[in-house]
């Protein structure tokens, strides 16, 4: 099919938009190239940018969405991003609508004027699972009604990356978006695959061996102070899919919610390149150019590359028609 032109917002490291390209292999498989081509990548984090700009043709250029002018872009036709979801409040207005506590929250609507000025084919938004529930559930179906305010017939799912062969328990908000009624309607989220991948597929033994990567015993014994506290399982099994991993892999404290390894009686974190294999980037992308806390904060923060893969070639087999 002919070639998509996509403009990526709040790109980050490239996660969203590598599984958009495809073109990778990850545990033995193969991600074949899609019709998609990054035409434009904008993010304001110059560490995320700067490891983006070491993986990518395309380089991304560091500014504020809020500052983008529209009507300067070329034309493109699809536009796709994970849009920052803090601060999303409802005000008491009567008929209620969405207020926010600071200008994080205001992000969405950057996404929503671009496609109004623009008019893309579609579009494809990510963006975590208390979405859903934000402000009592009030404010999800009004984020779904901007989209269609701008044109779009609309789909959403919750979409775990364990069910496409991702070794992470993460769930994600996909909302996928059409100008034309019958490419929505003929639009379908993907199945889940067969070959279900697990932690220890993508962990490194030799780490095992490095003193850096274990927990001190003051930052144990400080855990185990609060234990009672504590609600989550930190420590994960190597033969099931990971917990999900955030932006705080590269804290020296434990707590109740970040994933850790626990070997021979001592718990490690992840290194960088395990971090980035639970999210499913193939090895040969490139992040060491960044501190490690930096990798870790844009690894944790990016999109699992296979999950995006399997959702942008669906979205690609409705647009070739």
């Amino acid at each position: 099919m002919a070639t998509v032109k996509t403009v990526s917002l709040f790109c980050g490291c490239g996660g969203m938009d590598l599984g958009i390209v495809g073109g990778f292999d990850y545990l033995g498989e193969r991600y074949a190239a899609l019709p998609f081509r990054i035409v434009k990548a904008v993010d304001n984090d110059p560490y995320c940018t700067k490891i983006y700009n070491d993986n990518f043709s395309t380089k991304c250029e560091v500014a504020d969405v809020k500052g983008l002018d529209a009507q300067s872009l070329q034309d493109f036709d699809l536009l796709v991003g994970g849009f920052p979801c803090q601060s999303f409040s409802i005000s008491a207005q009567n008929p209620p609508r969405l207020g926010y506590k600071d200008d994080r929250g205001k992000l969405f609507f950057e996404m929503v004027r671009i496609l109004k000025e623009k008019q893309p084919k579609a579009f494809i938004a990510e963006n975590v699972k208390g979405l859903l529930s934000a402000n009592k559930g009030l404010a999800f179906p009004m984020i779904i009604g901007e989209f269609e305010k701008a044109g779009y017939y609309v789909k959403h799912k919750l979409v775990i990356a364990s069910d496409f062969g991702v070794p992470q328990k993460r769930e994600r908000v996909i909302i996928v978006g059409f100008k034309d009624a019958a490419s929505c309607a003929k639009f379908s989220f993907p199945e889940s695959v067969s070959e279900k991948h697990i932690l220890r597929d993508v962990i490194d033994s030799t780490a095992d061996g490095e003193e850096k990567w274990f927990f001190s015993e003051k930052a144990v014994a400080g855990m185990m102070n609060v234990k009672e506290k504590m609600n989550k399982g930190r420590i994960q099994s190597l033969d099931s899919q990971c917990n999900t991993i955030s932006s705080h892999l590269a804290k020296v404290s434990l707590n109740s919610t970040d994933p850790v390894l626990f070997v021979n009686g001592r718990y490690r974190r992840f290194t960088p390149r395990e971090a980035a294999r639970i999210q499913s980037f193939p090895d040969n992308f490139a992040f060491s150019t960044v501190s490690e806390s930096k990798q870790y904060k844009a690894i944790g923060n990016a999109v699992p590359p296979v999950m995006m893969w399997h959702i942008a070639r669906a979205v690609a087999e409705v647009l070739d028609h």
